[in-house]
């Protein structure tokens, strides 16, 4: 064990601060273990106890640290590579589950960790160490240079040194020599807390462990890494997680990557006492760009929350530095979902080992964070030439003519005059050349009305006015509620928010938001909250001269409404048009006059148009006198109250080089109101810079808003017709990188202002405030002012945390509907099969919407021949059944004995939709296996099932074919392979009268009953049977017998034959002293026998399933029982079919002809049987030569059985009794374990999921023509099954997460399915498969032609599934059907 980590190097506290820099930049090679944070017990270091599954006692922190949105005082440190702000459960109740756990987690490598017997140590310990607390500020500093000032005031390091993964080592075996060392640091300067996590090169020996309960079957779950906040307060939902790893390979990257640029380093953002929705990594050093965002199962995708977690008040305040040094946080907007965050860095191409400088740097001498715009750019005169050579219009220095270089403008034919503005048709072409109308005076321009090629606007900055005069020729329709027929409240309430009241007027009703929130009344938000954006933006320009399309990318926005900032996002636009529409701050801008601060008497957009408008807006740049048009439409609020809006972008722009910012300055604008319009004309100067090269231009900006307005209430007379819009700070900024467009404004609207002395402004109208984000500014005298938080947050205003209206139960969600808090409000949503009534609140039962498969109004070919799919509405298609082929609507039978799939001495017999196959005389058999005859050996059940089968081979036939056991005996148990009817017959094959049963239900029970389990005799029935014997075997009345109870116990009261003469006994038999009574009465007797304390163990027989088509899978010890609904699941009805104490079965499989379950035990190392009938009791068949057994496949047509052996490295088969064993294959295995075979063209299939060359391999029956089907793109082939009416072979993979299929050849591969969780096994039936997985601990079914999830079985055992096969009520007899996984043809 090594010592404290200080031997053979300087001791990290007597550096100068200085000298720690190399541990930090300019880095290419992968951290050495010398290099992690000081540890060890001189340090401080408390040690954890050894052993497999411990936990620290709680560590009060001294200061405590910000996690996610909550302050913790207390952590504990597990063992299993763990920390937490509570204490652990036990481990089997997180350790091999994915994210999230169900309680806050911060996870360096969870995995199942021991370090009994001194296999490694856990160290950990608070420090406020210089030393320690200037490294994590370097390291933070290095990954977020928006936080160069952070500086920590206490950290918190645990490290785990050597430690290995819990084994289960047999006598005389040494452990692993596969240790482990990684360290974790949380560092907090009280506000905001970092995590740091370091994994030294060759520290990650082991990339996961095998759960304990399935120890013996060869499987490993890497470990995960990442961030879970739990559970959440209301509903036990999932609390927010992120998780960085979900592969091996993604765990092996730890190492080898970094998003700090040093190999083996990550940090993370994890707390603030700002909005900070979820952790947010570091990406400034490394490069992250092919890590991917994903959604876990069975959560939607929301844009807001992922802006949530882009655009906080701790990332968004840029405004304390210079705007040169201002950037945003790295990342698209998607980077969080819903809350959950994930990067799997195992896509990663190469190591970035690029030096920090480049990325950002630390000034030795200040120890200052530098930003990459601050350094000096290089001299670009001859790139600009360059640029000029190749007619692309770029900036030119201050030294060069801008004439010279300006491309020739060409004048087009002129737009017809007093045009309306309409935006360009979505998708539609976009005029090659911009129009340009004849020149009009300035004050009578109108919308698409422009001066004339040569008109110059006004360069100069501040206001420019629109006098009432200046009409904008645009779109200006008004749109009115009806009043022919007045509409009222009573019926039309709806309509209003739900956060409005409704009043009637002498016209018609009108809308009007309550108190506290603002609006037009059918759309209305809470005062002081923050509020959000969701959209999509398409566009058509033209760059310069090139061309540039995209369609619906991502527009997220972020407005913080108490003091009018508003930041927007816009991602995936393609680089010259984003960096071309820098200058175009408007298109964020409409978000800062729609939420912008109200100064008194003024109101801003989202009071007048609430979330349906359009805002059209032209915008022509000079001298170059290019033309785009903008259109945004608002489409209302989501259910979670964010606005959606959709932007077109139509027209020519500039073209701007890569590396020029974009610099406007502060302005003023007026806007004019008329009616249900709002219009503004304006001019803007903006400067393009690079280097030394500042160059400045300009563009005229016309906009036109539209909008519906309540007409039925009075007008308001105070209310301004020119508000002034002041937007005080403007910021610009495209990442390349990213692809990230973003604009970000601060906004006042108030009354137009004359050039006067500055008078003290209140805080609430300018934004100084100090009001908390989610909160109302109330303004006072002068400047005194008083905050309250907003609808639905609760505090004092200056700190406002979210009022869960779902717990405290001010609601109004409806029955069967559900309540979901949300931050500031909460959302109603119907349980399944529910939806919502017209008050949006009461959910009401969904009709059933028409089927035409159901109601027989599609037209498809006949049932018998075709099969209808219904696609939702009133859509359907048609498929032929197999054994027909056509277009569904016409289908015509295949003639299957064109295919040779008879015996040789068979004759075969075509039927529609089917085949029969027939032994030619002097053979006998099934006609698939026909054997050469010996009537004189025939048994009369052999003699009987020959004639019927000759008479079954004739179209029309109905007769019932014998079914006879291995010796030619008729079976007890006999059932008709057309009508389903099932009865008893005696040894002579005759009926039993009264046995029969119809199609459908449960079979008779036939044979003799079962004997019970016999014990041998007690003293009283000895006794007893002694007497009787000597009576003669009936005795007289005055003659005394034993009373014996059930269990061969001494009755307590014994009486002398039939007479009244009683007395007590004790246990053996004795009479009980002075007990002995008179006739007439009766002694009381005391039991002198205790009953069982403890209930008997339940014999391990089966309890037999109903008719019908049903799964089974093993769990553990037990074998689950999930009946099927055509393909659906019947949860409702799932139950344990069979228990076995001390096993844990991992492979079953199915024998149609007898109805027996057959399975592998991997701890009793056996394989066993058990038939499906009452009181049935396992059977073992082979019980030697096994190490783990795990898949199995039987063979009901020879009688076979096969199986493979993950530790032995074999596949073997024998006979279904066990005998006539025999090794298949030996070499060139390393970890088999699915098997599969396809009786009908006996081939046998089997995965090897060897970790370095993983495979899918086939064979003959008989071991012969062995070849290698799949050894590409697959990783841990765990389930295979073989489909025969597709003649697919289909495996699930749970190292691709791929569900795939091929043909038995290999060719025609293809994906069904490509987002599994973990899958073990898997089982093809109709049209869906089945497989178990280890993820959700359940059964997932997968529809195999949309690749959908369809449903899951979640057992109320939480414990690993395994095997899994499909049961039929009896076995196909050569006839294909449209349902089935399993051809299997029995005789």
């Amino acid at each position: 064990m090594e010592g404290d980590r200080v031997a053979g190097r300087p001791v990290l506290s007597s550096l100068p601060v200085l000298l720690l820099l190399p541990l930090l930049l300019s880095r290419a090679a992968a951290l050495h273990p010398d290099e992690l944070f000081p540890y060890g017990e001189s340090w401080g270091d408390q040690l954890l106890q050894e052993g497999d599954d411990e936990s620290s006692a709680v560590v009060k922190l001294a200061n405590p640290l910000h996690f996610y949105e909550a302050r913790f005082s207390n952590l504990y440190v597990g063992t299993n590579g763990i920390i937490s702000t509570q204490d652990f459960p036990r481990e089997t109740q997180y350790v091999d589950y994915d994210f999230p756990t169900d309680f806050p987690a911060i996870a360096p490598f969870l995995a199942d960790i021991d370090t009994s017997h001194g296999r490694g140590r856990v160290l950990y310990r608070e420090d406020t160490s210089p030393a320690v607390l200037g490294l994590a500020a370097r390291y933070v500093r290095a990954g977020f240079p928006r936080s160069a000032r952070f500086t920590p005031t206490h950290a918190f390091l645990a490290t785990w040194e050597q430690v290995g993964a819990y084994e289960e080592v047999k006598r005389g075996a040494l452990p692993s020599g596969e240790l482990n060392t990684f360290q974790a640091v949380l560092a907090s300067d009280g506000s905001d807390s970092y995590a740091l996590f370091l994994y030294p090169a060759n520290g990650l020996q082991f990339l996961g462990t095998r759960p304990k309960e399935s120890y013996n079957v060869q499987l490993q779950l890497p470990a995960r890494v990442g961030f879970c906040r739990g559970e959440a307060d209301d509903l036990k939902s999932e609390g927010p997680y992120f998780s960085l790893t979900s592969t091996e390979q993604s765990v092996k990257n730890l190492y080898q990557l970094s998003n700090l640029g040093i190999p083996g380093v990550w940090a993370f953002h994890i707390g603030s006492t700002s909005l900070l929705d979820n952790v947010r990594p570091a990406t400034v050093g490394g490069d992250l760009s092919a890590a991917r965002s994903s959604v876990p199962l069975g959560r939607s995708f929301s844009h807001a929350t992922a802006l949530e977690s882009d655009y906080n008040e701790d990332n968004l305040d840029y405004y304390d530095v210079n705007e040169e040094e201002a950037e945003y946080l790295p990342g698209e907007p998607e980077e969080a979902l819903n809350g959950h965050s994930s990067i799997d860095v195992s896509f990663q191409s190469k190591v970035d080992t690029k030096p920090l400088e480049e990325s950002a740097t630390l000034d030795p001498l200040t120890k200052e964070g530098t930003s990459l715009g601050e350094e000096e750019g290089p001299d670009l005169k001859g790139q600009v030439e360059a640029w000029d050579e190749r007619g692309t219009r770029s900036p030119a220095p201050p030294e060069v003519d801008r004439d010279s270089l300006a491309p020739s403008w060409e004048t087009p034919p002129p737009y017809p005059e007093n045009r309306s503005i309409q935006p360009y048709p979505d998708g539609g072409p976009v005029p090659s050349e911009m129009d340009v109308p004849p020149a009009h005076p300035e004050e009578e321009i109108a919308l698409r009305n422009y001066p004339a090629s040569g008109h110059t606007t006004p360069l100069s900055r501040g206001t420019y006015e629109v006098g009432l005069e200046d009409n904008i020729g645009s779109n200006t329709e008004v749109f009115t509620y009806n009043a022919a027929n007045k509409e009222t409240c009573e019926h039309n309430h709806r309509q209003c928010s739900r956060h409005a009241f409704c009043t009637d007027y002498a016209t018609g009703f009108c809308c009007h938001c309550q108190s506290k929130f603002y609006g037009n009344g059918k759309h209305c938000l809470p005062e002081g909250a923050p509020h959000r954006v969701n959209g999509k933006v398409s566009g058509h320009l033209r760059v310069g001269h090139t061309p540039v399309h995209f369609t619906d990318v991502d527009l997220h926005a972020y407005v913080v409404g108490n003091d009018g900032r508003a930041y927007t996002a816009i991602s995936h636009i393609p680089q010259p048009a984003a960096q071309a529409l820098l200058p175009l701050t408007p298109i964020g801008g409409l978000f800062g006059w729609l939420f912008a601060l109200e100064k008194p008497g003024s109101e801003n957009g989202f009071s007048l148009a609430g979330a349906a408008f359009t805002h059209d807006m032209e915008v022509t740049f000079y001298p170059g006198e290019e033309r785009v048009h903008i259109t945004q439409t608002a489409e209302g609020l989501d259910p979670e109250n964010y606005l959606s809006i959709k932007t077109n972008i139509q027209g020519q722009v500039p073209y701007i080089p890569a590396n020029f910012t974009a610099h406007i300055s502060p302005y003023k604008e007026l806007y004019h109101y008329s009616d249900s319009t709002v219009t503004s004309t304006s001019s803007r100067d903006y400067s393009l810079t690079f280097g030394a090269i500042n160059q400045t231009w300009s563009y005229r900006i016309h906009q036109n808003i539209t909008y519906q307005v309540c007409r039925h209430a009075p007008r308001r007379p105070a209310f301004p017709t020119t508000q002034q819009l002041s937007v005080d700070r403007v910021f610009a900024l495209y990442n390349d990188e990213e692809r990230v467009l973003r604009f970000a404004v601060t906004n006042q609207i108030g009354p137009v202002e004359e050039d006067s002395d500055p008078t003290p402004v209140n805080p609430c109208y300018d934004g100084s405030h100090m009001c908390d984000t989610t909160a109302r500014c109330h303004p006072g005298t002068g400047v005194d002012y008083t905050c309250e938080c907003a609808s639905g947050y609760q505090g004092d205003g200056r700190n406002c945390v979210d009022e869960n209206e779902c717990a405290t139960g001010f609601h109004r969600c409806g029955p069967n509907s559900v309540c979901i808090n949300l931050p500031g409000t909460y959302r109603c949503e119907c349980r399944s099969g529910y939806e919502f009534a017209d008050d949006r609140h009461t959910c009401i039962l969904i009709t059933p919407p028409p089927n035409p498969c159901e109601d027989g109004s599609h037209t498809c070919a006949p049932a018998g021949q075709a099969q209808c799919v219904h696609h939702g509405g009133s859509a359907f298609s048609c498929a032929c059944l197999p054994g027909y082929a056509g277009d569904g609507h016409q289908c015509t039978d295949i003639d299957e004995c064109s295919e040779n799939r008879c015996h040789p001495a068979a004759t075969c017999y075509n039927t529609p939709g089917s085949f029969s196959c027939r032994c030619q005389p002097g053979y006998y058999g099934d006609g698939f296996q026909c054997i050469p005859d010996s009537t004189s050996s025939l048994t009369p059940c052999e003699q009987q099932q020959r004639h019927a089968q000759a008479q079954y081979a004739h179209p029309g036939a109905r007769f019932h074919i014998p079914q006879c056991d291995e010796q030619g005996n008729f079976l007890p148990l006999q059932c008709h392979g057309s009508t389903g009817f099932c009865w008893c017959v005696d040894p002579d094959g005759h009926e039993v009268p009264g046995t029969q049963t119809p199609p459908g239900s449960t079979p008779p029970h036939c044979g003799p009953p079962p004997e019970p389990t016999q014990r041998p005799p007690t003293i009283c029935e000895r006794w007893r049977e002694n007497l009787l014997e000597h009576y003669g075997g009936t005795p007289r009345d005055d003659q005394y017998v034993p009373q014996c109870d059930d269990l061969g116990h001494f009755t307590p009261l014994q009486c002398h034959g039939k007479s009244d003469f009683c007395w007590c006994v004790d246990k053996d038999g004795r009479e009980v002293q002075g007990t002995r009574s008179q006739p007439g009465t009766t002694p009381a007797c005391i039991p002198t026998v205790a009953p069982p304390m403890v209930r008997p163990t339940p014999r391990p027989d089966v309890t037999p399933p109903s008719v019908g088509t049903f799964l089974l899978y093993t769990q553990g010890q037990q074998i689950g029982y999930l009946p099927l609904n055509g393909t659906r699941l019947q949860k409702d009805a799932a139950k344990t079919l069979l228990s076995l104490h001390g096993s844990i079965i991992v492979g079953i499989d199915y024998d149609c002809r007898e109805r027996m379950v057959y399975w592998t035990d991997v701890a009793g190392r056996t394989i066993s049987r058990a038939s499906l009938e009452l009181g049935a009791e396992p059977e073992t068949i082979v019980n030697s030569g096994l190490i783990s057994p795990e898949g199995l496949a039987i063979d009901h047509i020879r009688r076979t059985m096969y199986w493979t052996d993950s530790v032995m490295d074999k596949i073997e088969s024998a006979l279904l009794d066990g005998s006539e064993r025999k090794v298949l294959f030996h070499t060139d295995l390393v970890n088999p374990r699915a098997i599969a075979v396809d009786p009908i063209r006996g081939n046998l299939y089997w995965t090897d999921w060897n970790r370095e060359a993983p495979k899918i391999e086939t064979s003959s029956l008989d071991g012969e023509n062995r070849r290698i089907l799949i050894n590409t793109d697959i990783g841990l082939p765990n389930g295979l099954t073989f489909d025969p009416f597709s003649k697919l072979l289909c495996w699930a993979d749970a190292g691709t997460k791929k569900l795939e299929c091929t043909l038995p050849d290999g060719t025609g591969r293809r994906v069904i399915h490509n987002n599994l969780k973990y899958p073990f096994s898997i089982v093809s039936y109709a049209d869906h498969f089945y497989h178990t997985d280890w993820r959700r601990d359940g059964v997932v079914s997968v529809n195999k032609h949309s690749g959908q999830f369809t449903d899951e079985y979640l057992p109320e055992q939480r414990s690993h599934l395994y095997g899994i096969t499909a049961v039929y009520p009896y076995c196909p007899t050569g006839k294909k059907y449209a349902l089935g996984c399993s051809f299997k043809l029995a005789g």
